[in-house]
């Protein structure tokens, strides 16, 4: 695997992929300023999600955060934790941001413990933009344990 985000149908992901200029947010036929970022956006997929309009194995969840298992698991235990509301990316997040992300690094830690991964160690990964490889245009922490992990990653 290539480290970028896998959510299996490739074409469904060039289909959703919407690089943003860099002082505008986007994704699929839209383009909004950071301050105007909706609650959810239909032709996003995580959005889509977390409003349970598209299954997926869903670990975790509250009203700020849902977590689910990634479809191509880069290790033993691998699972995404997504806001409910739309933010194309940590570039994207607005100082408003900051309860709703701290959510989900709560979220990641008290699944860790579900899964039994907490005390052995876990790695946390937002990837922000092209060249880390993020791929779906919603911010999003991909939490891996279950094995040792190497460094440097990528």
């Amino acid at each position: 695997m290539d480290g970028r985000d896998d959510i299996g149908a490739r074409g469904l992901v060039r289909a959703l992929r919407v690089l943003p200029p860099s002082d505008k947010i986007g994704w699929e036929g839209i383009t909004l300023d950071p301050e105007d970022t909706p609650l959810t956006s239909s032709d996003c997929l995580f959005c889509r999600i977390a409003s349970g309009g598209v299954p997926a194995d869903v670990v975790y969840q509250d009203d700020h955060v849902v977590a689910f298992r990634d479809i191509s698991p880069q290790a033993p235990v691998h699972f995404l934790v997504i806001p409910r509301r739309h933010v194309a990316s940590l570039n994207a997040a607005q100082e408003s941001d900051r309860d709703l992300l701290g959510r989900m690094f709560l979220a990641a830690r008290d699944q860790a413990r579900a899964e039994g991964i907490a005390e052995s160690g876990y790695r946390t990964v937002l990837n922000v933009g092209p060249d880390a490889g993020q791929v779906v245009q919603h911010v999003h922490m991909h939490v891996l344990g279950g094995r040792e992990m190497g460094w440097p990653p990528g």
